[in-house]
């Protein structure tokens, strides 16, 4: 800090700097990362990215059921809600460090005043 109390500016873009680099990485590891999910015991499995993308479903031929078509449905819906569950999970916990750091203001986690 200068003198009176004020951050030294240098220090604030340095810092800005790094944790806009550490959060970039974060969203790369993000994009590359897959979470799965699975509904009626593995008998579908829905993979989504790390962002929540759906990349794929697997259902098991068991679970097509012509008759009760409902069930299987059932089943997708569950399965994505897991994998994307689990995708929220790993953004948590490769976002928070990054978030953290900002003391959940925004910029104002910075020291810079009224942002």
């Amino acid at each position: 800090m200068q003198p009176g109390g004020q951050p030294n500016m240098q220090q604030i873009m340095e810092q800005a700097q790094q944790m806009q680099q550490q959060l970039m990485t974060a969203q790369q590891e993000l994009a590359d990362a897959e979470a799965t999910g699975t509904a009626g015991g593995g008998l579908v499995t829905a993979v989504v990215s790390g962002t929540g993308e759906l990349k794929s479903v697997n259902i098991d031929p068991k679970a097509a059921d012509p008759e009760d078509t409902e069930t299987l449905s059932d089943l997708v819906v569950a399965a994505v809600r897991d994998a994307n569950r689990a995708a929220q999970e790993l953004q948590a916990e490769k976002m928070g460090p990054v978030t953290g750091a900002l003391g959940g203001q925004g910029l104002g986690g910075l020291g810079l005043p009224g942002m």
